[in-house]
């Protein structure tokens, strides 16, 4: 039977603007970004959705290697409807075509309008946008579970939907051959973290799923990021996933910090020792980001193409 929730998650799979997606790597470890939701759901077949470009493909080619993947539905701001708080963690499997009929791409357009408003039209910005609004590709995820946290800390009591959490914490793996320690400015990673809103940490969990879950910068230094984490979060330590971002109406201004590394946990605390990092800032003027995004689609298309990374998608 399809898994279905209540309608007090349902508004918030309807109306978070953005949220967390965390796919698995092929060393056990886990690396999150932000997606846009744009309220694809339905609770009679037991999936949601998001949407991404053939462009920006790299979340496409780890989903085809292993499609078990998590959603973290974690801030309000700019959505549509009530602002409600707590956290909603939604793990399945997600499937996608890689090249989208016509019906598909207005689907997502019409979708997309209540989040984004009216796309930019005309002889230029069709052009310029092609690879941005005509490449997209649209992620359904068949849901397993969904867990419900009615603070944002995801801490306390939460409800279940589907199949029950693993009852055995996930195992601590073994250290990298490379070590554990920082590879990259621990303590400027931790001070970029901590003036973001938004801080999500993923891993992989008990049963092989990604899990996404709330944290937050207590201190960094150069041996690496303290971290709050909910106390659900495994002990022992692991290949993880850190994401800190923030983001205006529309996704304009959007920020993104990325790490992968490796995690300690003792209790609720954890620290953090980042062996990658990716970031990016947006343009606060609209004109401005959709230029950059027509600039980067294109050329991450183009890039992807000659790499025939999208052929390989299928």
């Amino acid at each position: 039977m399809p898994v279905t929730w209540s309608d007090e998650v349902d508004a918030i799979l309807g109306g978070d603007l953005t949220c967390g997606l965390a796919c698995l790597t092929p060393a056990g470890g886990a690396v999150v970004t932000t997606v846009a939701p744009i309220g694809l759901r339905d609770r009679e077949l037991g999936t949601v959705g998001f949407t991404t470009s053939l462009g920006f493909g790299r979340k496409l080619e780890r989903i085809k290697v292993d499609p078990r993947v998590a959603l973290a539905y974690h801030a309000r701001e700019h959505g549509v409807g009530d602002r409600a708080t707590g956290f909603v963690l939604v793990q399945g499997e997600a499937r996608f075509a890689p090249h989208p009929d016509r019906a598909t791409l207005d689907e997502i357009g019409t979708h997309s309008e209540p989040f984004m408003g009216a796309p930019k039209r005309g002889r230029f910005w069709d052009r310029w946008l092609h690879a941005y609004y005509e490449d997209r590709v649209l992620v359904t995820v068949t849901v397993t579970r969904v867990v419900a946290w009615p603070a944002p800390n995801a801490d306390g009591e939460c409800a279940v939907f589907g199949t029950p959490r693993p009852e055995a914490a996930a195992a601590p793996q073994p250290p990298p051959k490379k070590g554990t320690g920082p590879r990259v400015d621990a303590a400027k990673t931790g001070e970029r973290a901590a003036r973001l809103p938004h801080l999500l940490l993923a891993y992989r969990d008990a049963d092989r799923y990604p899990a996404i879950a709330p944290v937050g910068v207590i201190d960094a230094d150069a041996e690496g990021v303290r971290l709050r984490v909910p106390t659900w979060v495994p002990p022992g330590g692991r290949r993880a996933g850190l994401l800190a971002h923030s983001y205006r109406a529309q996704l304009v201004g959007l920020e993104s910090r990325q790490n992968t590394g490796w995690l300690e946990v003792a209790g609720d605390e954890a620290r953090y020792a980042p062996h990658t990092e990716t970031g990016f800032r947006a343009p606060a003027n609209k004109t401005i980001l959709l230029l950059a995004n027509g600039f980067l689609a294109r050329r991450g298309l183009a890039k992807a193409r000659k790499q025939g990374r999208v052929a390989a998608l299928g």
